[in-house]
């Protein structure tokens, strides 16, 4: 694969364009990562504003009417409603998970059948979550499975 890079001057507007005999999973892979790494969530702790990174987040819960999101070692609230998120992410490899979670499919290490139907999910740092059953199909066909 080839690939070139061109500085243009600062009046013009910047692009990625790709060329491919097909479109693939490895060209939507690159797209995902391009657009998932420009796309950033605003998370509160500790009277700060955070500005992170949709790649750099595990998940999404809702706890207590709240709206949580956590990155590999910090939790963020957020002003969002889980369904906002939710539309949000949706093209950037997240899906729900259950009625109060969002899910970062890139951040899952492996995942597993449990009770009832359920799957496990075991992510990057260790975390363990639950995809309810109802959930499943769409995990399944957002892996190719």
């Amino acid at each position: 694969m080839k690939v070139s890079i061109e500085e243009i001057s600062l009046d013009r507007e910047e692009e990625i364009l790709i060329r491919c005999h097909e479109v693939d999973a490895e060209i939507h892979e690159i797209v995902d990562k391009l657009t998932m790494d420009h796309l950033i969530i605003l998370g509160y702790h500790e009277d700060h504003v955070h500005r992170i990174k949709l790649s750099d987040i595990y998940y999404f819960e809702a706890v207590d009417g709240k709206v949580f999101m956590y990155s590999k070692d910090q939790v963020y609230e957020v002003k969002q409603k889980l369904y906002e998120l939710e539309e949000l992410c949706n093209e950037h490899k997240c899906f729900r998970a259950s009625k109060s979670t969002i899910l970062n499919i890139a951040k899952i290490a492996h995942i597993h059948p449990s009770i009832s139907g359920r799957f496990e999910a075991v992510l990057d740092n260790g975390e363990r979550i639950v995809i309810s059953r109802q959930y499943v199909p769409v995990l399944k066909n957002r892996l190719g499975l």
